[in-house]
C-alpha cells in the first residue's frame, strides 16, 4: 500500500517537477525561480490527482481539497524536497539543457531516490492511519 501510495505521490509530482523544470529551462531561468516553479507544479499536479479521485468517489469538492491537503502534504513535501536536493547536489545537472541526456538522467535518478526515500513516510503515516489510508477509503 505504501509503495501504491508512493507512486500516486510520484505520479504527480513527476508531471509538475518535469514541467517546471522544462519551462525554467526552456525560458533560461536560474535555478531558484525553476526550481520554485517545478515545486509549485509539483505540489498543484499531486494534489489535483488526489482530488479528481476523491471528487469523483462522490466528496465535495471542499471536503475532497482537505482530504487531499492531509493525504499529500508530507509526502509531496518529503518527494520534493528529496527530487531537488539530489538535483541541487548533482553536477551539472541544474545547468543541463533539454537536449542534454544529463538533464533527462539527472532528473529519472532524482525521482528514483525520491521515490525510495517517500516510501517508508508513506508507510509509516499509513500504519497511523494518515495519508494515503484517508484517501483509500475513497477508492472504489
Amino acid at each position: 500500500m505504501a509503495a501504491r501510495a508512493t507512486l500516486h505521490c510520484l505520479t504527480g509530482c513527476a508531471i509538475g517537477e518535469v514541467l517546471g523544470l522544462v519551462i525554467g529551462t526552456a525560458l533560461g531561468w536560474g535555478v531558484l525561480p525553476t526550481v520554485l516553479l517545478s515545486v509549485a507544479l509539483a505540489f498543484v499536479f499531486g494534489y489535483a490527482l488526489t482530488l479528481h479521485a476523491v471528487v469523483r468517489a462522490g466528496v465535495a469538492l471542499g471536503a475532497a481539497i482537505g482530504v487531499a491537503l492531509t493525504a499529500d502534504t508530507l509526502s509531496i513535501a518529503v518527494m520534493e524536497l528529496v527530487d531537488n536536493g539530489t538535483l541541487l547536489v548533482m553536477p551539472g545537472a541544474m545547468d543541463a539543457e533539454l537536449s542534454d541526456g544529463l538533464f533527462w538522467a539527472s532528473l529519472a535518478l532524482a525521482l528514483a531516490i525520491a521515490f525510495l526515500v517517500t516510501t517508508p513516510v508513506n508507510r509509516w503515516m499509513i500504519a497511523r492511519g494518515r495519508g494515503h489510508a484517508v484517501v483509500h477509503r475513497y477508492h472504489h
